[in-house]
């Protein structure tokens, strides 16, 4: 059963709930232009956070926290750079932080999520328009976009090798809890 997650639907049943995310049933990837856009770095995060709240009046708030240390690229030596200072800077910002601003519904179905993603030292606003889906009692979330990673202060790139924009993916799996 597919749902919008909608405020206005007088039979939601998610109004003054909280839901967690479920990191065994859940991943965040990307991939970015390398080469000089002729292939692409894939990795994904292993360690993944967070939660959902609709309040009693609908209004919903998202947030997810990825701990920058556990990326993976597949290549060690890699992963070190990409955690370093040039980009990540897992030891000074341990989180990769996503909250949304503000949830509504998006013309003609499904939602339109604005937020802040916060990464390494920089800060930047997205728009996401997720699909959601109901599975039993669990809330399936998933969303992508793109986002210039200079803008987040990641400017390293040996010989103009790494491209812009970067492509993020996110499936989450949600489960109730109040």
């Amino acid at each position: 059963m597919n749902t919008t997650l909608s405020i206005d639907d007088p039979h939601d049943q998610l109004a003054g709930t909280r839901w967690e995310l479920d990191p065994s049933g859940s991943t965040a990837e990307f991939h970015v232009p390398n080469l000089w856009g002729l292939v692409k770095v894939h990795g994904r995060f292993a360690g993944l956070d967070g939660q959902l709240e609709v309040d009693e009046h609908g209004a919903r708030r998202l947030h997810l926290k990825i701990d920058a240390s556990s990326l993976d690229t597949g290549n060690r030596r890699r992963d070190r750079h990409l955690k370093s200072a040039d980009f990540f800077d897992a030891d000074g910002h341990p989180e990769v932080d996503f909250r949304s601003t503000r949830i509504s519904d998006a013309p003609g179905g499904g939602l339109r999520v604005e937020g802040e993603l916060r990464a390494g030292a920089g800060r930047v606003g997205i728009e996401l328009a997720p699909t959601t889906r109901r599975t039993g009692d669990d809330i399936e979330i998933e969303a992508e976009t793109t986002v210039d990673q200079r803008l987040l202060g990641m400017t390293a790139s040996p010989l103009g090798m790494i491209r812009t924009p970067a492509t993020l993916t996110v499936r989450a799996r949600l489960r109730r809890v109040a």
